[in-house]
């Protein structure tokens, strides 16, 4: 961002996490307009992935279909393609580059290479 205008503030609709990742990013990067909104949508998919991996904790992998076959659960599909986003997302923002000497929020409590 520029000098002189006030850091973005995550959007409300993010979950805690996201929200706390968003600013850490906002605050530790000098990002542009067109940066916010891959930030945001970076964001979005890591919610996306958090609420599969949950419904996945409650549910199980796989569901039996009407023939008793297993087959693996919606969910499960929707966490690998929010990983992958999430990669392509975050090499678009070229986060890496610049990196802080600080961790991003987070981090610790979710046990895995990203925010």
């Amino acid at each position: 961002m520029t000098a002189g205008k006030r850091s973005p503030r995550p959007p409300k609709y993010l979950r805690p996490s996201a929200r706390r990742w968003f600013s850490w990013v906002v605050e530790n990067f000098d990002l542009e307009e067109h940066h916010l909104k891959v930030l945001t949508a970076a964001c979005e998919i890591l919610d996306r992935g958090d609420a599969a991996r949950e419904a996945i904790g409650k549910h199980g992998l796989t569901y039996e279909d009407r023939f008793g076959t297993p087959k693996p659960r919606p969910e499960v599909a929707i966490e690998r393609d929010s990983k992958i986003v999430f990669a392509r997302l975050l090499r678009e923002l070229r986060l890496d580059l610049d990196a802080p000497e600080s961790r991003p929020p987070g981090l610790e409590e979710r046990g895995r290479g990203h925010a």
